[in-house]
């Protein structure tokens, strides 16, 4: 008897349309069923938001030839939650996909990440979960060495599963001269983004501003995200969606109130 395929989920933040899922799409072609579900336009650093008070839109495309894709007017997280209760129904996927986003999406930006918050949704929906990223920004991109890393790690995931309530975050370097080293898995690096607002005036006068930045690493680590990418590897951080600040529990409880 055929074993049977596993049920493959993919989503996105950068839309439905973009060469990142296509990549992505492809790799999950060759490792079981896969069912399409994402924006429709892109969603950007639109973090983990979700579509309240205002319509949510779910259409057939075609763009993905002999398989079955939807696309979403609403966030990454919203198109996880309708595969699950609309798409799928009963039928639960054995893997939710995220990407292959167009940038980096380690330490801190995981936060900010649609691609991210799709894969934790997964999760919090109970399923193993995975977002990948490229970190190249580039409008010319080359997503072709992502194949091998995505689909070592997918691999990986199906056969030995994922810890409970835990969504991969992956970054793979941008394609170089050099062969990328192999793969880490890490901690989230401590770093963030120092925005600049720029202050400029509109053709009718109005101000607006436009948000820009630097991105500013303040950890020396080496078992760290952005010191893999930074020499070479692919890294790999496990992400968990309980935000709790176990730490300072014990500090809090000692406040008289």
């Amino acid at each position: 008897m055929a074993k049977k395929k596993p049920l493959i989920l993919v989503s996105n933040d950068d839309g439905i349309t973009s060469r990142g899922i296509k990549t992505l799409v492809e790799v999950m072609c060759e490792l079981g069923d896969v069912i399409v579900v994402a924006p429709d336009s892109p969603q950007s650093g639109m973090g983990h938001a979700i579509t309240v008070g205002n319509t949510l839109r779910l259409d057939r495309s075609t763009i993905f030839e002999g398989l079955d894709a939807y696309e979403c007017s609403g966030t990454p997280a919203d198109c996880v939650k309708l595969a699950k209760h609309y798409v799928l129904k009963d039928n639960s996927p054995d893997l939710v996909v995220s990407g292959i986003n167009h940038g980096s999406n380690s330490s801190i930006s995981v936060l900010y990440s649609g691609t991210m918050s799709a894969a934790i949704e997964g999760a919090i929906e109970g399923f193993p979960a995975i977002g990948f990223s490229l970190c190249d920004y580039s409008l010319q991109a080359d997503f072709s060495h992502t194949k091998e890393y995505v689909k070592k790690i997918t691999q990986q995931v199906l056969e030995f599963g994922l810890p409970k309530d835990i969504a991969l975050n992956v970054n793979i370097p941008a394609k170089s001269s050099e062969k990328i080293k192999g793969i880490k898995i890490c901690r989230q690096a401590h770093a963030k983004w120092q925005e600049v607002f720029d202050q400029r005036k509109d053709p009718n006068g109005r101000r607006y501003f436009w948000m820009a930045g630097n991105f500013v690493n303040h950890d020396k680590g080496e078992d760290t995200d952005e010191w893999a990418l930074a020499n070479n590897y692919v890294s790999i951080v496990p992400c968990m969606y309980d935000l709790t600040a176990h730490h300072a529990l014990s500090t809090l409880n000692q406040w008289n109130i």
